[in-house]
């Protein structure tokens, strides 16, 4: 394996569309910004890349704008999640081709499989790759949790380095950091829960907040994983609205809405999703404004 770091302030990007394409100039902005903001890390295509929507051939595209624009600057992660094991050992497979440093892979969704189910397929997918594997657990959006025993049973892999973890069960949390071999990371990925989770040993997040506020979100990752604890939780609670307006309506709905509002790419997404309400985008003007983002 490289010399990966499952740790830092990683962004769940979004993708810029422009008339229903990937739109290149728009990417190329929003990662220059995280170039200026010393992001640690992008997960490309993932749930906040609206990934279910992309076609292969079109998140190697992205890869290749991606790759081409930050390689050697900004660690690059690639979710080749799915619920059908096979297709997401395909990409897997086609990951390091990519330009991928490591893959994110989310429990299979809709299926809803038993923990032994997970651990197989997850360990198919590990086998078929020398890359790093982070896994991705987020109850809410694939209807089954990963729990902390099938977690710590998967750590036991050689390139199973760690979890971005999104149940918002934080017993759970503990024990998987309690009992996780010392080169397994846990990540937040539920921004209102960063501080929480980092507090408890978790090296890091895979934030959608990052999108829009990246050098904040450096700024508190650098302070939690240096123990500086009073400014991380000085920065956590500034950030505390933000992270909760990101949510106002299903993820990336409202952070592509602030993304608009900012002018850093067309408020366009791909059906079944739609363009934020006025409520919400009225919301997320006011807070904008007020952080002068």
């Amino acid at each position: 394996m490289s010399n990966f770091k499952c740790e830092g302030s990683w962004v769940a990007l979004v993708t810029p569309f422009a008339n229903g394409r990937i739109d290149r100039d728009a990417l190329y902005k929003l990662l220059d910004m995280h170039l200026a903001a010393e992001t640690d890390g992008l997960v490309v295509s993932g749930t906040t890349g609206e990934s279910p929507t992309l076609g292969i051939e079109e998140k190697a595209h992205l890869m290749e704008l991606v790759v081409e624009r930050v390689a050697g600057k900004i660690s690059i992660m690639l979710g080749t999640g799915g619920n059908n094991t096979a297709s997401a050992i395909d990409l897997t497979r086609r990951a390091a081709s990519l330009g991928a440093e490591a893959v994110l892979v989310v429990t299979p969704y809709y299926n809803k499989p038993p923990q032994g189910g997970l651990l197989v397929h997850f360990r198919e997918i590990a086998a078929c790759t020398n890359l790093p594997v982070v896994l991705y657990n987020v109850p809410g959006r694939t209807g089954v949790n990963m729990t902390a025993t099938t977690t710590l049973e998967l750590a036991k892999a050689q390139n199973i380095v760690g979890i971005k973890e999104a149940s918002g069960n934080m017993e759970q949390v503990m024990d998987i950091i309690q009992t996780a071999p010392e080169n397994f990371s846990v990540l937040s990925g539920e921004d209102s829960l960063n501080l929480a989770i980092m507090a408890l040993g978790g090296r890091g997040t895979i934030s959608v907040t990052a999108n829009v506020a990246p050098k904040k979100m450096k700024s508190f990752v650098a302070a939690a994983l240096s123990a500086s604890w009073n400014e991380a939780r000085k920065i956590h609670y500034e950030l505390l609205d933000l992270h909760r307006a990101m949510f106002l309506e299903a993820n990336p709905i409202p952070v592509k809405s602030a993304l608009s509002l900012m002018g850093l790419i067309k408020d366009e997404l791909r059906l079944p999703l739609i363009p934020a309400s006025e409520n919400t985008k009225e919301k997320l003007t006011k807070l904008i404004s007020r952080m002068a983002l």
